[in-house]
């Protein structure tokens, strides 16, 4: 049986990466493995997904096959989030593909990694 370790996010900037998602998802460094790769994940009694964030030379896609959906607790909070996340570094990104009352709002890391702001409640 197989469990998932981390997912692995490609940076231009490791340093900058580590500084937006230990600040969004108020995690820490697990490991630095080296100067261009770093686990960050939950402190020590929370529970959570490890982000492993390497340097990449590759172009962003503007249609990511794989993203982060981040949950808030509702709608107040997911604006409440999505302005948060916006002072940190993240851009919203025009995003061509909304429904037509999304329960969701796109936005991209420093690096232009595409992620989600869910508001499950909806």
């Amino acid at each position: 049986m197989l469990d998932i370790g981390s997912v692995v996010l490609g940076v231009s900037d490791v340093p900058r990466a580590v500084a937006f998602w230990t600040r969004a998802l108020d995690y820490v460094v697990h490991e630095r493995l080296r100067e261009d790769w770093v686990v960050v994940g939950p402190a020590e009694g929370r529970s959570g997904v490890r982000l492993a964030l390497g340097l990449s030379r590759s172009e962003v896609q503007e249609h990511p096959r794989m993203h982060l959906d981040l949950y808030a607790r509702d709608t107040a909070d997911q604006a409440a989030e999505v302005e948060r996340l916006v002072s940190l570094g993240a851009r919203p990104v025009a995003w061509d593909s909304y429904p037509e009352d999304p329960d969701f709002v796109v936005l991209a890391d420093p690096d232009g990694n595409r992620f989600c702001i869910i508001d499950p409640s909806r």
